[in-house]
């Protein structure tokens, strides 16, 4: 079973759309699939033509205690359940701020969960906050989803700086497993820089205790395809919507590709850390157009 977050703080790189079309596809090879909405917004939830509703159970209830993760999920599609969200979900961080051990609720009813699966994707917010924090500690592998250009790899730094201090002490196992590029576009110059730069990161990376040691920048993109903007507005994925177009081939790919890559998870030695110091902690790493020259994340720096 891979428990796999899908995450970036700016908003508008792929995240939702991956999730549903990734874990979709997945599930057209035979394999079992739970998607988790962790996002306020429920882009994920109202993609797949669920409408966010309070007064039905979803992940908010699971945070705070009253549902299990069995008790929410709902099915949409052959081997793919759904757990959703609501615009209650905002309010979460706040509610649980004085809860002891609130970094490890969503993971602790994850585990929880009775039944056999092979594949969990949790969508994150764009942000570093509480709901993102629980899926890094729920998650054994990450996906970064990136757009290729200057703009979308900022902040990247200190990203890859958040996964290290939950790896380091709270999730042991949490591993980088790559980037996914998200409406790409091969005809640009940028585009294909980007791609050489981060290659050239991941190649480079020496220190076997990082948690993006040994990631990769997977060999599928996912080209720009209008198709995967409309099918939001149907309440289907793209395998549904528009099963013959560039969105579903690519996401088809990309599923075969990562049923191809045994990622192996290497642990951490450290003491634990509270969500606040994670939220906190003032290290800020500056990402410059090198992307493999200035990506800098230095564990020394990190209390």
């Amino acid at each position: 079973m891979r428990k796999i977050a899908i995450i970036n703080q700016k908003g508008g790189v792929g995240k939702t759309t991956t999730t549903v079309n990734l874990g979709c596809g997945i599930a057209q090879l035979d394999k079992r699939v739970i998607l988790i909405d962790l996002d306020p917004q429920a882009h994920l939830t109202m993609h797949l033509g669920i409408e966010p509703d309070s007064e039905l159970p979803n992940i908010y209830n699971v945070l705070t205690g009253s549902a299990s993760l069995e008790g929410i999920l709902k099915q949409v599609a052959d081997n793919v359940l759904v757990a959703p969200s609501t615009i209650d979900l905002a309010g979460a961080e706040i509610e649980l701020a004085s809860v002891v051990g609130r970094e490890v609720i969503l993971r602790d009813a994850i585990e929880e969960y009775p039944k056999e699966y092979d594949f969990l994707f949790m969508d994150c917010p764009p942000s570093l906050g509480l709901l993102t924090i629980n899926a890094l500690c729920a998650a054994d592998e990450i996906f970064i989803t990136l757009q290729p250009h200057f703009l979308a790899l900022q902040g990247m730094g200190k990203l890859l700086e958040t996964i290290q201090l939950v790896g380091r002490r709270i999730n042991h196992n949490l591993r980088v497993t790559g980037v996914i590029l998200c409406m790409y576009d091969s005809g640009t110059k940028l585009a294909n820089e980007v791609v050489a730069d981060l290659e050239r990161f991941f190649a480079n990376i020496n220190d076997e205790s990082l948690p993006w040691a040994g990631a990769k920048v997977f060999k599928t993109r996912i080209r720009r395809n209008i198709k995967l903007a409309e099918a939001p507005s149907f309440g289907q994925d793209i395998f549904s919507y528009a099963p013959t177009s560039h969105g579903a081939e690519d996401y088809l790919s990309l599923a075969k590709e990562i049923l191809n890559n045994d990622s192996a998870n290497k642990p951490y030695s450290a003491d634990k850390l509270s969500v606040s110091d994670v939220q906190n902690d003032e290290t800020q790493t500056e990402i410059s157009p090198n992307v493999a020259d200035n990506i800098s994340c230095n564990p020394e720096s990190i209390n």
